[in-house]
Parts: structure tokens; C-alpha cells; sequence
């Protein structure tokens, strides 16, 4: 069967299988070739950490499969059975609709369409459009892809990085995560690393013709590697402010001259209300310098004054100041006093998105009046509407209204509405947390006050919905010295790592959160959980060296603290990661001082319900280690074992989790029959909700049918 498993054939299944080692099925797939490839080769082999080094793994098991035609029909049958192959670019729902009130920028769409449509002469078709905020970017942009709907059969996909969680935005790594999620590209079959990542964006596109709209981007190296190697891929990367060295088309969009910036005052407020303002047109269009926010803010204005005789006159203004500041000033002013309060002090948290509950909490006052308040800014352009009663801030507008603040409430209100608004993101993150995990001692307890929501689904999906102002909240307590609440805010982002695969989200909190917790509560609990949470999320990311050192240093806090259930489970934790890169004796040991741990746990101490099933735990984890050794009886008797545990348990996903292990060991030992019937067991206890395993399942059926 040498044939069927060509050299090809063999490193697009390893390159696959890395490519989709993401959740539990995905380190399945990995595992199974581990061991393949450990047998195969008949040492231990390391987890292969690039494209080039996976090409020299398949090259030196496809030189000893020639001489084992056995193992090649195994290799084959591996490989066929493989789910996950059939990853295909998927049009998502396109760009945002383009501005009704878009005016002229003529000149910038012909030079963006010139790029779209040139020769290609081997060279990537991408354009950096570039001008201040408020300018009009992503206007260009919105319409330009409406123009040419026509032009990109295969997709229109938008990312925007507007980010106020951090100062630079996200890593060029979450920002393939964010855009393979709009291609389609499902959690079990996301890669962890930034090159897996990459490399499937570029057999998704590879022959397409898509357009691919990045907006916000502040840095090159958050969009370089989405640079297209296809000819009628274009990449178009928009920068609020000055751009940045990147080889592009670059295109700047210029301020609208005063002809077209009273066309697009007519489209917005009207012709006849722009007529009655015709005196005071000169001095509005001096103010704002040709600036599209600022324009659509004064048009607006004028749309409302017959029938608010209180607006106020525009604040004087000269050429060469701000035009976007200008106008939020002037919004603000145009707003009742307590809206332009709430508005104010919600802006100074930088929230990701905004609620009525998170702005009442700000401007301590009802949701109900927030809510009505929130309404009111969306309408004086001062929030952008998200949907699901949710609305964000421009970057420059949040700035003004942050900046601004101080001035306006004093630096004691503007503290203590930070502080309520962390207080109710912590409340209801504890909340969600409980609900999701609830027995988990890993999570706190649900605070006495608040929402509790309804079950666990309920729970990941509050945390979900929330996540961005979760992981803000971390690095604003820090900021404003709520260290505690920092610390705890992190914590209930467990769930999250765990059940919702948020990975690259909750790494800069965690990673905050844990220095915070380094300098402030050294070889607490608290330090060593946080420095366990971030090393799991690390180890899912294939962040390995580091990953390990986290680890251990998690180790040392909990036996500091003389935690025994924590330190067993930080070095259950390090064993994990060995078992993933493959070093089996390194996992093994690491399993076996895990349980000899465990076992030190007796009846009436700190964890004593636990320690059953956490030992169960650790026997499936040996078993599989056990596996990639080769040491196959061993590693069955310890999987039968777990399994009859966890069925006395009635709990069925593990059950199912360990049965599939110890169908693949059978399957390995050659008892066919006995493997088959394990599967047919494992797939009694799923849902259709676990379409990976399921599949999974029936791609190592055939295994066995095939090897029968």
C-alpha cells in the first residue's frame, strides 16, 4: 500500500494535522501521529515546531515505510481516515454597507480601483489608504467594495482592529485568527501558531479573487503576513493617521474641499436646512477643515434646531485645530447635561463595547436611563451602534471625551466611575464564570449580588459577549491600582480558555495579571493559578519554552502556599504539555509525581472530593502517554480503569474521551473487533454538538475496518 501513502500525500496529512491541533480532537489527531511516527521510526521524536521541519518528519518516515509495507498501510489508512483535510474558503457576510452620505473622493477610489485592476507582473495588489481620523478611511473603503461586489466572486472580508484593550492593538497572530474566523475556518480546525495560521490563510486564497479589508491597523506587522501571493487576492489596509512603512499602494484621502463638504452638509441635514444656515456656512466649514466627521456632527446639528431652539452656537474654532475634537465638543454641548456626564465618563474606561449596564454603572444610574442615554449619543454621532443594544466609541472620540473629562467632572468623580464600572464588570464576570465551571475550584463563588444566569451554555456565552471588557478591565485596575480587583478579574477568564477556546483573546490579561500578581501577592494562590491559567493558555498556543516555565513557577507557588490539589494539578499541567510535544517519558513522569500528589490528599482535607476523579484523570493521561511509548498493556489497563470511573460517574463526555483513547490502543495492539466495539460505545454517549469527535470517531473506524 506503499502507493497510497506517496511523500506528498504523507506531509500534507502531518502539516494538516498540526495546522489543526486546536481543542481536545485536534491534539487527537496530533497524538495519534506521535505515536505512529514514534513507532515508526522506533525513537522518540519531538514535536516538529515548523513547515520545514514537519517536510524533514514526513521525508524520514517515508523512507522506512518502503521497507514495513505493514506500517505503510497503516500510515495509509491514517491518512485517509483524516477529517480534517476539507477546509475551504467560505464567503462570510461581506463589508459593512457603505455611507448613504458617502460625497466625491472620486480621484481615491480611481486610484484604489487602478490597483485592483493592473497587470499583476508578480506583484502582491495591496493599498495602505491612509488619512487623520474622521477623515473618511473606512467610508472609502465601504464604498469601494461596493463598487466591486462583482469583482471578488470568492468574498469581501472585514477585520477591523479597533482595539482600546491595548496600546498597540492585537499581534499579527490574533489578526489571522480573526480573518480565517470570517473565511469560515471552524475553532476545531483553527491552527495555534502564528505560521500554521498563515499558511492556511494561503491555501484558502491560493487562485480566489477576494478582496480583504483590514481597517485600523497600526502597525506593518499586524497585516504582513496577509500580504497576497494569489493575483486576485487584494489586500486593502487602512491606517487612522499617518501610515506606516509597508510595500503598498499607498493612497491618502484628503480633506473634501468646501464645495463637496456643503454637498454632503445638504445630504445629511437637507438642503433647506443647510439654505437657512447660509451665513454661517462659511464659519462651519472653516471649523471643520473638511473633516467627514466633523461635518456629518454640524449637519446633524442643523437637522435638530427647529426643533430645539436651546442648541447651542458652535464653540469658536480656527483653522489648525482638531476638527474631530471640535466636533464632540460641540455634540456634547448640544446633549443634556447628564447624558454628556455618562457619555464622558463611560469614554474613560475604553471599553471594547458598551451597555447600558456597564454606562450605568459608570454614571451610576439605572440601566433604563442609560440605555435612553446611550440612544441619545448614538444619535449626535457620538457611539457607533454594534447591535444586541451595544455601541463602541471612535478611537479619537473616546480619547476627546476621556481627555475632556477631568475638566468637566473632576478627577474624584472620574476615579470612582471607573471604579463602579470594574465593580460591575467583576460582578458579572464572577457571575458567568460560576454558572459555566460550577464546580470548578478554580472559579469563585457567585457573588451574592447580580444576575446569575441559568446554566452553564448561559455562562460561556455571558463570558463570550463580554470578553473584550473583561480583558480591558484587567489592565484598567491595574492601571488605577485595583490590584485585587485586577487579579480576580483574570481568574474568571478560566472558563473562557476552557470551554471557549478564547486563546489569543485572554493571553495579554493573563499575562498582565500575572506580573500583577508576581509583584503584589508573590507565591500566593492567587499567583500560582493566574501563572496556571496562563501557562495552559500558552501551551494551546504551541508556546512551549515558555509555556513550561509558567508551569513551574505555578508548581513553586502552590507548594509555597503548601496547596496540595493546586500543586498536583500544575504538575498534571507540565505533564500535559510534554504529552503534546510528544516526550512521552517526560509526560509520564511528570502524570506519576502528579498522582503520587493526589494520593497525599486524605479524607477531611482541602479537596478530598476531587482527588477520585482527579486520579482518574491522571490514569487516562498516563494511559495515553503509556501509547506513545508503545507500552500498550499498560496503557489499557490504566484507560479501562478511568473509563469504568467515569461511568460510575455518569459523566459521559469523559467517558467518551477515554474510550476513544483506549480504542486507539486496542487498534494499535491489533484487536480490531474489541476497538470497533469501544467506538460504537463512545459514539452512544455524544451529541451532534461533538461533531469533531464524531468524526473523529468514524475516521478511526475505518482504521480499524480497514486494518481487519
Amino acid at each position: 500500500m506503499l502507493e497510497t501513502v506517496a511523500l506528498s500525500a504523507l506531509t500534507a496529512f502531518l502539516t494538516a494535522a498540526w495546522n489543526g491541533a486546536a481543542g481536545e480532537i485536534g491534539k487527537q489527531t496530533l497524538l495519534s501521529a506521535g505515536a505512529m511516527a514514534r513507532r515508526t521510526l522506533g525513537r522518540e521524536t519531538p514535536l516538529p515546531t515548523g513547515p520545514e521541519e514537519w517536510r524533514t518528519l514526513a521525508g524520514q518516515v517515508h523512507a522506512r515505510l518502503g521497507r514495513d509495507p505493514q506500517q505503510a498501510g497503516e500510515w495509509a489508512l491514517l491518512v485517509r481516515s483524516f477529517p480534517g483535510q476539507s477546509v475551504a474558503l467560505t464567503p462570510a457576510a461581506g463589508l459593512p454597507p457603505a455611507s448613504r452620505d458617502f460625497t466625491n473622493r472620486q480621484k481615491v477610489l480611481k486610484q484604489l480601483k487602478r490597483e485592483v485592476t493592473r497587470r499583476a507582473d508578480g506583484r502582491p495588489r495591496v493599498a495602505l489608504l491612509h488619512g487623520p481620523p474622521g477623515i473618511g478611511t473606512t467610508a472609502v473603503a465601504l464604498r469601494l467594495g461596493a463598487a466591486l461586489h462583482a469583482q471578488f466572486p470568492d468574498g469581501q472580508f472585514y477585520v477591523d482592529l479597533r482595539d482600546t484593550s491595548g496600546g498597540h492593538g492585537p499581534e499579527p497572530a490574533t489578526v489571522l485568527l480573526r480573518l480565517l474566523r470570517q473565511m469560515g475556518v471552524p475553532p476545531e480546525r483553527m491552527p495555534p501558531t502564528a505560521s500554521g495560521r498563515e499558511q492556511l490563510y494561503r491555501q484558502l486564497t491560493v487562485g480566489r479573487r477576494a478582496l480583504l479589508v483590514v481597517d485600523h491597523a497600526s502597525s506593518a506587522a499586524q497585516v504582513r503576513s496577509l500580504v497576497p501571493a494569489t493575483p486576485d487576492v487584494f489586500l486593502l489596509v487602512i491606517v487612522s493617521g499617518r501610515p506606516f512603512a509597508l510595500e503598498a499602494e499607498r493612497v491618502a484621502v484628503p480633506p473634501l474641499s468646501d464645495r463637496y463638504a456643503a454637498q454632503m452638509m445638504r445630504k445629511v441635514a437637507g438642503p433647506e436646512k443647510v439654505a437657512r444656515a447660509k451665513a454661517r456656512m462659511p464659519h462651519l466649514l472653516a471649523r471643520c477643515e473638511g473633516n467627514a466627521f466633523a461635518l456629518k456632527a454640524e449637519a446633524l446639528r442643523l437637522q435638530t434646531e427647529e426643533t430645539d431652539q436651546g442648541t447651542p452656537e458652535p464653540r469658536a474654532g480656527r483653522p489648525g485645530r482638531d476638527p474631530v475634537r471640535d466636533a464632540v465638543r460641540t455634540a456634547c454641548d448640544c446633549l443634556r447635561p447628564e447624558t454628556a456626564r455618562l457619555i464622558r465618563l463611560t469614554a474613560l474606561g475604553g471599553w471594547p463595547s458598551i451597555d447600558a449596564r456597564l454606562a450605568a454603572a459608570a454614571a451610576d444610574t439605572t440601566p433604563e436611563e442609560a440605555a435612553r442615554m446611550l440612544v441619545e449619543a448614538s444619535e449626535a454621532q457620538l457611539l457607533d451602534p454594534l447591535g444586541d443594544e451595544r455601541y463602541r466609541f471612535r478611537p479619537e472620540v473616546r480619547r476627546c471625551l476621556a481627555d475632556t473629562a477631568g475638566l468637566e467632572h473632576g478627577i474624584p468623580e472620574c476615579s470612582a466611575a471607573v471604579e463602579r464600572a470594574l465593580d460591575s464588570l467583576l460582578n458579572r464576570a464572577l457571575h458567568a464564570a460560576h454558572a459555566a465551571l460550577p464546580q470548578s475550584w478554580r472559579t469563585e463563588p457567585a457573588p451574592e449580588d447580580g444576575d446569575a444566569y441559568r446554566d452553564e451554555a448561559e455562562g460561556v456565552a455571558a463570558l463570550v459577549a463580554e470578553a473584550g471588557n473583561v480583558v480591558r478591565a484587567v489592565s484598567v485596575a491595574v492601571e488605577y491600582q485595583h490590584f485585587t480587583t485586577a487579579l480576580r478579574l483574570a481568574r474568571a477568564l478560566w472558563p473562557l480558555q476552557l470551554k471557549a477556546g478564547y486563546w489569543d483573546e485572554v493571553l495579554p490579561a493573563l499575562r498582565a495579571a500575572a506580573r500583577c500578581a508576581d509583584e503584589r501577592r508573590p507565591h500566593s494562590r492567587t499567583a500560582a493559578g493566574l501563572h496556571f491559567q496562563l501557562g495552559h493558555c500558552l501551551g494551546e498556543l504551541q508556546r512551549w519554552e515558555e509555556a513550561e516555565r509558567v508551569a513551574r513557577a505555578a508548581i513553586a507557588c502552590e507548594r509555597v502556599e503548601g496547596h496540595v490539589r493546586g500543586e498536583a494539578s500544575s504538575v498534571e499541567l507540565l505533564g500535559l504539555l510534554y504529552l503534546y510535544q510528544w516526550r512521552y517519558e517526560a509526560a509520564l513522569e511528570q502524570f506519576g509525581e502528579a498522582e503520587r500528589r493526589y494520593r497525599r490528599i486524605t479524607a477531611g482535607q482541602e479537596g478530598a472530593r476531587d482527588v477520585a476523579r482527579a486520579l482518574a484523570l491522571v490514569e487516562r493521561h498516563q494511559g495515553r502517554a503509556l501509547r506513545g511509548m508503545g507500552r500498550l498493556a499498560e496503557s489499557q489497563r490504566l484507560l479501562e480503569s478511568a473509563t469504568d470511573f467515569f461511568k460510575e460517574q455518569g459523566e459521559g463526555y469523559n467517558r467518551a474521551r477515554a474510550l476513544t483513547d483506549l480504542a486507539e490502543t486496542l487498534l494499535d495492539a491489533g484487536e480490531n473487533a474489541e476497538a470497533l466495539t469501544k467506538i460504537a460505545e463512545a459514539e452512544s454517549l455524544l451529541t451532534s454538538s461533538a461533531a469533531p469527535h464524531l468524526r473523529y470517531l468514524a475516521g478511526l473506524r475505518l482504521r480499524c475496518e480497514g486494518n481487519g
